[in-house]
């Protein structure tokens, strides 16, 4: 019987298998950024250990960090010393460190990637939930709490439970305005976010296949938003292209890399099929993931739509989402703020400008990110478009920085969370695609982006 993808990477790294569910697995790759880690190098600290393999251990800076002024010292005081902590014990401890000022400064889940640092095959963690976006590159990549990202710096390994293996075919190719957000946006809305709980989910098929590196990370990013302990996809000349550009290759390495896949006869615990056919451009009309629709359909059309998030939006289940008004656009996070992203968003914005009662945020994932649309002209166009162009950061994402949205405002959002005060505390939020961001932006209600890609 052969082998699933994630089972192969499993076997591999295990140290000492204790029964047949639980191991003792080795870390290849740990990501640090400045929220969960304190605690842990103070546990170490405490207990007098030193970090056991500092070369495996990356950290920068992005959840706290201001979006504008970055020139200038932080404001917040409790950011500030979240920000100032993690550099000192990065230089105690003898860690890698991008911060504020730094050139490859940027979210951790962008630079991982944009480094190189993310490669096949590995284990990668990270003391944040959407440590599961670099399992695009063929990887067992998830999220941690601070307990174990001590034990990480510690020993290098984690006592983990094995989870069941789920693998999601979309077959066919998605239409021109279906964006990767669509589509996971649509896998989640058809099984809720408790139906991949428990599993490690690999996403394959045409229209997976079909995307670039940058897409397939959106949706891995999001596995977890329908309880998944992460998310996967094998390894193919578009994995391997896309890693070329940022380490050197060699025989031995592609040899072991283009194996990176699920054998044909491999048996996972659940297979579900979709059909890309069926997916249009999707957006939330609840305070959690699942809530998605596509923009044609009512707000009570949403399988998930609960009474509890209808008093919080004041949304009614008889409107269509198309006829309300908003107030905030974001386009950036771990989700969708890579270059490619705001090469999307620009597309549309070129030559257009904002509706007066907008106010429209675009965060690049990294300073390289930032770099890259500024050599490319992105950057103007979205300032003549009436929009802001700030640096990066994980921004509006979460109400964690400066950048939150009032109480009672409605942000269409390219970010992975619509929970309930997610990006401040009464704000409403509409998960999108950057597309659909931008055309919302320019009428001033959310809209479909279909007419802007024609």
């Amino acid at each position: 019987m052969g082998k699933t993808l994630f089972d192969k990477i499993w076997d591999t790294h295990i140290v000492k298998a204790l029964d047949d569910d639980m191991a003792l697995l080795y870390i290849d790759q740990h990501y640090i950024h400045e929220v969960t880690s304190p605690q842990a190098f103070e546990g170490l600290r405490n207990k007098g250990l030193q970090v056991f393999r500092p070369e495996k251990n990356l950290a920068t800076v992005d959840h706290n960090i201001p979006t504008v002024n970055q020139n200038k010292p932080i404001q917040d005081p409790q950011s500030l010393i979240q920000v100032q902590t993690l550099e000192s014990n990065c230089e105690e401890f003898g860690i890698e460190y991008f911060g504020i000022s730094h050139e490859k400064q940027g979210i951790v889940h962008v630079i991982g990637p944009e480094l190189g640092k993310t490669q096949p095959g590995m284990t990668i963690v990270c003391g944040d939930s959407h440590t599961s976006t670099h399992g695009a590159f063929g990887t067992i990549a998830f999220g941690i709490g601070t307990t174990q990202v001590e034990q990480v710096l510690a020993c290098q390994c984690l006592l983990l439970s094995k989870p069941k293996t789920m693998k999601i075919v979309v077959e066919n190719n998605v239409s021109k305005a279906v964006s990767s957000k669509d589509i996971i946006l649509y896998i989640i809305s058809k099984l809720g976010m408790q139906g991949a709980t428990g599993y490690f989910v690999e996403f394959a098929g045409t229209a997976i296949v079909n995307l670039s590196m940058e897409e397939r990370m959106t949706i891995t990013n999001m596995s977890i938003e329908m309880g998944a302990r992460g998310g996967l996809m094998g390894v193919d000349s578009t994995t391997i292209d896309y890693l070329s550009k940022r380490v050197q290759l060699d025989a031995l390495i592609l040899k072991e890399w283009v194996e990176l896949k699920s054998d044909e006869t491999a048996i996972f615990d659940k297979v579900i099929v979709l059909d890309a056919h069926d997916i249009k451009p999707m957006v939330t009309v609840g305070t959690s993931p699942d809530s998605a629709i596509s923009l044609d359909k009512r707000i009570g059309d949403s399988l998930y739509i609960t009474p509890q998030s209808l008093e919080y939006t004041k949304f009614k289940k008889t409107d269509f989402i198309t006829d309300l008004a908003i107030d905030y656009v974001f386009i950036g996070s771990c989700t969708n703020g890579r270059i490619e992203d705001l090469r999307k968003a620009a597309k549309i914005a070129k030559n257009k400008k904002k509706a007066n009662n907008v106010t429209v945020w675009v965060v690049p994932g990294s300073k390289s990110v930032k770099k890259q649309a500024i050599k490319e002209g992105l950057d103007k166009i979205f300032l003549d478009a009436g929009f802001e162009f700030r640096d990066p950061g994980c921004s509006a994402c979460l109400a964690m920085n400066d950048d939150k949205i009032p109480a009672g405002a409605l942000c269409v959002s390219t970010s992975n969370r619509n929970f309930e005060g997610r990006q401040g505390a009464g704000a409403i939020t509409i998960l999108a695609s950057p597309a659909t961001a931008v055309a919302s932006a320019i009428t001033g209600k959310v809209s479909d982006p279909t007419k802007y890609l024609k």
